[in-house]
Formats: C-alpha cells, structure tokens, sequence
C-alpha cells in the first residue's frame, strides 16, 4: 500500500481543479458531514491530544455513523475514543479500518484503552509514527511534493513500523529517511476564530492545522467564534489556515469541549476523566455503562448546543475560569466537586 487517502498526484489534480472562490462557506454541522465525510474517507485530525480536538464534528460523525475510515493525526485523545469507541459498541453503524499515529492518549489519565482494546482484539490496523514524522507528512501535502526527506526516525527501528524508506542521499553519500505525503480526504480541525469565508484564526499553538488544511481534499472547520472578514483582512498575518483551504465553516462555541481551546476554555477534568474510565471498564467487560454515554450525550442528544445542555454550570465556569486567568490567579479557584 503507497496512499490511504488521496496520492499525491490526485491530490494535486484535485486542488488544481478546486473552487478556490471568496464565498459563503456556513454551514450546519449536519450539512458539513452529510456533504464532505464518505464511507472509506482518510480523516485528518486536528488538534493535539487534549487540546483542541474537533469533538463536536466526531460526535457528528457517530450520529450519521460511517465505515472503514482511516483516522491520520500526529497525536490525538478524544476524537480517535469516541470514534473507536463508536465502533466497538455498533461496529453495524460506524467502522474504522486503520489508523496512522504517533500517540493515541490523554497524557496524565493514560493512553487510550479504546485503542488498546481494538489492537489486543486485532480489530483494527495500526501505522506507527513519531511525531515529527506525521508533521512531515503533512507538511510533504501541504507542499505538493509526494514525500520528503528527514533525518529523524534513522536512530531506531520505528521505519519497520509504516511505509517510510531509507535511502542514500544523492548528495552527502549518507542515508536518509524518505516520508510519504499524507492528504486525507477531509481534513477536520477547531480553531478560535473564522469568517464565512473560512479564514481562521489560531490562538496559541497551531499544531499540524495548517499543514493538515493544506493537504487535505476538503476541509471542516469549527469556529467558537465566527467574525467579520474586514477584521481578518485588517491583520492578514494572524490568519493561521486562508479561506481556499477550507469548504464548511460551522460557527459553534464550545466546539472543541472537553478538550483545552487555548485562550477561551481549559479542559473539562472532571467529564475527561470520566469517559476515560468508561473506556478502561469497557476493556475489562463493562459495556452497558460506556453504551449509557454514549445514548446520553452523543446519540441522545440532536447536537453541541443540548450535549454542553448536559455539563453541569459550574464545571463550564471553572473551564472558562481557569483558561482565562494566570497562574498565580488560578490558585485561587475552587475545583468542581466531580
């Protein structure tokens, strides 16, 4: 297998041929899946672990269920769960195939139980990268070339693990490692600000977004904020992803919850948590109570508005509270009682 997703020369097809005009990209969350996310896609994820993770568009996902996608993201926690655990629950009404990764995890609760089920049950295909190596292959999308060369991943055995090759370089006689360009299919990210035309803004660190946006065939965006474009075009040097890139744009507050949105809202601990240890009771045989979740908060719900409905205030206060004040002020806040 060279490609999971678009090849590098269909990607560049594709992008040549694409409606690349200033227009209304609004969408609904319903509409931008229904449109853009097909059977069989390459997903790319943006984000990073638990830090604006694109959760509103993956519950969406699960809502309209899909089959045999392919998850591609340099290091990601809740949307590959919610996903996997979609599958593992009603593999009849969503599926996923493959997933080509550096880290699947939630840093200090542990790495993903949902993915350790699927792979210790041989449910799913697995590529393993590093970090940088998946930053590469976005960045080789982005910049329409089929691969490119680095040095990291020579010092171990992790090129044994996916499709990267060593080669000798033409110029220094010494061996290179050759990493193939990633293009997903669509391309799904959350970010601070966008106008309808879907220029975004990125608070704090961008991530892989731009590459991710760049290399994809097509684009979601969600947006906590949705602004005019005279005020993008007054900074153009803020703007972190251009409109071309980008094909639905969904203005929706809270569009990254759990998960840290830098700037606006700090991950929800205590909802984390839980859902993490749903997942490590669903590994261990507990299926009714992550199903229980799922029919409350994903299924139960029609969309982001009625499942943020369902986190208790003072849990979205301290969110709020904590991401908008510095160190020394957050020692004064006082934690939700789980």
């Amino acid at each position: 297998m060279l490609w999971t997703g678009l090849s590098p020369d269909e990607a560049r097809t594709y992008i040549e041929q694409k409606d690349k005009s200033k227009r209304d990209k609004r969408m609904t969350m319903t509409e931008a899946v229904q449109t853009f996310v097909k059977d069989g896609d390459n997903i790319g994820v943006g984000g990073f672990v638990n830090s604006r993770q694109p959760v509103a568009i993956a519950h969406e996902i699960i809502r309209q269920g899909r089959k045999d996608l392919i998850l591609s993201f340099q290091s990601a926690g809740l949307v590959p769960d919610y996903l996997l655990g979609a599958m593992a629950l009603k593999p009849d009404h969503l599926s996923v195939q493959r997933m080509e990764f550096a880290y699947c995890g939630h840093e200090y609760a542990g790495t993903s139980s949902m993915l350790r089920y699927m792979t210790e049950n041989e449910k799913i295909f697995i590529e393993d990268w590093t970090n940088f190596s998946m930053s590469a292959r976005f960045k080789a999308g982005a910049m329409g070339v089929p691969f490119l060369p680095i040095r990291s991943g020579l010092g171990g055995d992790i090129e044994k693990c996916n499709r990267s090759q060593t080669i000798q370089c033409p110029f220094s006689q010494r061996n290179i490692l050759l990493i193939p360009a990633c293009h997903p299919d669509v391309g799904i990210l959350h970010v601070q600000e966008a106008d309808i035309y879907g220029n975004c803004r990125i608070k704090g660190q961008t991530f892989t977004c731009p590459e991710i946006a760049m290399a994809s065939k097509n684009v979601i965006v969600t947006c906590d904020k949705l602004i005019d474009h005279e005020i993008i075009a007054m900074d153009p040097t803020r703007t972190s992803i251009p409109f071309f890139a980008v094909d639905a744009v969904v203005e929706l507050p809270f569009g990254s919850y759990p998960t840290v949105c830098h700037d606006i809202h700090y991950y929800d601990k205590i909802h984390l948590e839980h859902f993490k240890g749903l997942t490590d009771a669903f590994r261990k045989g507990d299926r009714d109570s992550l199903a229980a979740y799922y029919d409350a908060y994903i299924y139960g719900v029609a969309d982001t508005d009625q499942f943020i409905d369902k986190i208790p205030y003072n849990q979205l206060k301290y969110a709020r509270q904590t991401e908008s004040r510095n160190l020394e002020l957050q020692t004064h806040l006082t934690p939700p009682i789980a």
